[in-house]
């Protein structure tokens, strides 16, 4: 029968599964998470699916971020150095000190479920906790799968998480799993971003970096499915057609460390190929997220997206259609850097577009309620909260 039609069966086995394969959740965690599930309003499980960046490097109660946590309006923040769309060097992240105050004080405002905060640290060039605040060097995914040593690639990731969690962060936007198919992909290649243009050692070198964050409680998410590696524009710039470079070849880490039952997340790529989809890029694609991630590869965890306000989605797409689309694509987290464009109110607009969605039916409760599912079970797996408060 399908997962939809049994859900308050299924979110028992599920927890109960958790427990089964070692994970320290209490006897009573399947009452705590159903609990917290039924206690929550449609807008609350909307707002789990929203991950949103913000200005500042300190909050306050008056503050919009602080107001959308307490509301529910988001379930995860992500931190930034740079702002983009100011041009200006100031935007999250000072130094390590503050960084630790800054989570903190976003968890403080998080009354129930506690916060995704993430941040891109990957190491190399996309790394935004750097030696220029006061943390320690990184080395590039390429340097590493050019010497394709365990040790060092372990030592690396080790690195990379102690960094994350200290910062107070609990989840790395990284590693990176795309083939270095084009060496000069500006958005990959160019970086240093891939370990390799062979799967075998993408796959090897991102599940020991995968280990070491677990290892240092951190989640990860590997990216950007199905594949950016190929690509010879920018997704952060606009429309990006993988159609004549991408080949299978490029899913074969997500198989190898899917089977491994090693991503906490997978992030999609906004790219676009007409032989996988005709009519949208891959993070608003039912047959890419469902039909290959999801029923082909067998992938049953959490989904986020690529930023929603990079040039190939915003520039092409309204905030509706975009979140019509990607929800029903079978994303689960929607992820607004607003670091490209900036809004403010980017948050409680999502909500009310979702909520009216279901209201006329163009997106399912139960597809709703799909997502918050896979989100709070990965949340209780790793984060504390006060989850008997509901």
């Amino acid at each position: 029968m399908p997962y939809r039609s049994l859900p308050g069966v299924c979110i028992v086995v599920l927890v109960l599964a958790i427990a089964a394969a070692g994970c320290t959740a209490a006897p009573a965690e399947p009452d705590a998470f159903n609990r917290t599930l039924d206690a929550l309003t449609l807008e609350e499980k909307i707002g789990q699916m929203l991950m949103v960046g913000f200005r500042g490097s300190t909050v306050d109660a008056d503050s919009q971020i602080a107001r959308d946590i307490a509301a529910g309006r988001i379930g995860g923040v992500i931190l930034f150095d740079r702002d983009v769309a100011l041009g200006s060097n100031e935007r999250n992240i000072k130094d390590p000190g503050q960084v630790r105050a800054l989570t903190a004080e976003l968890q403080g405002y998080a009354a129930t479920i506690p916060l995704f905060i993430a941040v891109d640290q990957e190491g190399g060039k996309v790394c935004r906790l750097k030696e220029a605040y006061g943390y320690p060097p990184t080395v590039a995914a390429a340097v590493l799968g050019g010497q394709n040593n365990e040790t060092a690639t372990r030592a690396a990731g080790r690195s990379l998480a102690a960094m994350v969690r200290e910062s107070g962060c609990n989840l790395n936007f990284a590693p990176v799993v795309d083939l270095n198919v084009t060496a000069d992909s500006p958005a990959i290649g160019k970086l240093g971003r891939s370990f390799s243009a062979d799967p075998d050692v993408v796959a090897a070198n991102a599940g020991w970096i995968i280990d070491e964050h677990h290892a240092e409680g951190v989640m990860t998410a590997i990216k950007h499915f199905p594949g950016h590696g190929s690509a010879l524009a920018d997704t952060h710039a606009g429309f990006t057609d993988v159609t004549a470079t991408w080949t299978e070849e490029e899913l074969l880490p997500y198989r190898t460390l899917i089977d491994r039952n090693l991503p906490d997340m997978v992030m999609t790529a906004h790219v676009y190929n007409a032989n996988l989809d005709p009519d949208y890029p891959a993070t608003l694609s039912h047959a890419t997220v469902t039909g290959i991630l999801r029923e082909r590869l067998g992938y049953d965890g959490v989904v986020v997206t690529d930023a929603m306000d990079m040039g190939a989605i915003h520039d092409n797409y309204d905030l509706e259609e975009s979140l019509r689309l990607s929800i029903n694509a079978g994303c689960d987290i929607f992820l607004f850097a607003n670091n490209l464009v900036y809004d403010e109110a980017v948050a409680e607009k999502a909500v009310g577009i979702v909520k009216s969605l279901v209201a006329e039916g163009k997106i399912s409760e139960e597809r709703i309620d799909e997502s918050c599912t896979r989100i709070l079970r990965l949340k209780m797996r790793h984060l504390d909260g006060n989850w008997t408060a509901a």
